[in-house]
């Protein structure tokens, strides 16, 4: 039978999130149960909580950031044990079978990837996220986190972190790199952090220099402000690999201009109103315009080993669930650094 469990929960666009209780299905043979210790809070979660990328099917449960305690495991479950570490991020399953999930990148599935909340599962219902007690997942898409890494720092490595990671992968930043983080929130102070353990020279560009002192002790060698006229033409032609990790409208020109000769610019946020930008940023020095869309149950692994062998964390501010609702407001307004982890405990 299924279980319930307490969970706090999105009722409508407009109303605060509350607490309620939803079914988890039972352990299947297959299935991990994993008691949640911590929920980290995306903004994704707040786009889709205020409906803000299209319908939401209401009442939805957010959070893909979960890391957890391993509470019960099916009868043919081989890769973890009861009283393992571990976590669950932005997908929970596949088709498994397509090209791009034979590889490792389940995030480009051609059937669609399931995602933690706010998705249609196997079972023909609803996905729930993290902020309950409780989440019952396919051991495929667990993720084993290392010893001696906190439950609470790992918690928004499974989206934050794989986020980024996967685009400096991709574009094979290594030791003479030249990477240019815009923005220093939740995503960009884990980008300065990797590319920076990948042995790249990371500027960051903010609106101000208000976090400077953050980004350099984070691994940046320089910082700049964006609101600085002089800083677009100080700066141009002068980077390998650009990533935007802001969810608001930027000047795409301005930046493109930044990237030298067959350099890439990754958009990782995603605004709420369409961009432009002028085909001639393109091609006067041939460089391209992406994005990328997290990463693959495999290469999220890798990433959390990375951030282990390297002593990478996220910089997090731990909260009660009561306090969601006043956490969103803040996220919106940029003020957390750097990002937000519930404490699932105080769901008891």
């Amino acid at each position: 039978m299924p279980t319930t469990v307490k969970a706090y929960a999105a009722t409508s666009a407009t109303e605060p999130l509350t607490l309620t209780t939803i079914e988890r299905r039972d352990v299947g043979p297959h299935d991990v149960r994993i008691d949640i210790r911590y929920s980290g809070i995306c903004h994704s979660d707040i786009h889709t909580a205020r409906g803000e990328w299209g319908p939401t099917d209401y009442p939805v449960v957010l959070g893909h950031e979960i890391a957890g305690i391993v509470a019960e495991v099916g009868s043919e479950v081989t890769g973890f044990r009861v009283g393992d570490r571990v976590g669950v991020g932005c997908l929970v399953d596949s088709c498994r079978e397509c090209p791009y999930c034979r590889r490792g990148d389940e995030q480009f599935c051609v059937e669609g990837y399931v995602e933690t909340y706010s998705s249609t599962g196997r079972d023909g219902r609803p996905t729930q996220g993290g902020y309950a007690e409780a989440i019952v997942v396919t051991e495929d898409f667990v993720l084993r986190i290392p010893d001696g890494m906190g439950l609470d720092v790992a918690a928004p490595l499974l989206c934050a972190g794989i986020t980024v990671y996967s685009p400096l992968r991709h574009w094979r930043t290594g030791p003479g790199t030249r990477v240019a983080v815009v923005g220093l929130g939740g995503l960009g102070h884990m980008a300065v952090q990797l590319a920076s353990a990948m042995g790249a020279e990371v500027t960051v560009l903010s609106q101000s220099l208000k976090k400077q002192e953050d980004g350099l002790r984070l691994g940046a060698t320089h910082y700049a402000a964006t609101s600085d006229p002089d800083t677009f033409s100080r700066l141009a032609a002068s980077f390998d690999l650009v990533l935007n990790t802001v969810s608001a409208s930027i000047d795409l020109d301005a930046h493109l201009s930044l990237l030298a000769v067959d350099g890439t610019m990754v958009n990782l946020g995603i605004p709420e109103h369409p961009l432009s930008l002028n085909a001639s940023s393109l091609l006067m020095r041939r460089v391209s315009y992406a994005g990328s869309n997290i990463g693959g149950i495999r290469e999220t692994q890798e990433m959390l080993d990375f951030c282990a062998e390297h002593g990478i964390a996220t910089l997090i501010e731990t909260i009660g669930v009561e306090q969601v609702n006043e956490a969103y407001e803040r996220v919106v307004a940029s003020d957390v650094r750097y990002r937000f982890v519930i404490d699932m405990a105080t769901l008891a």
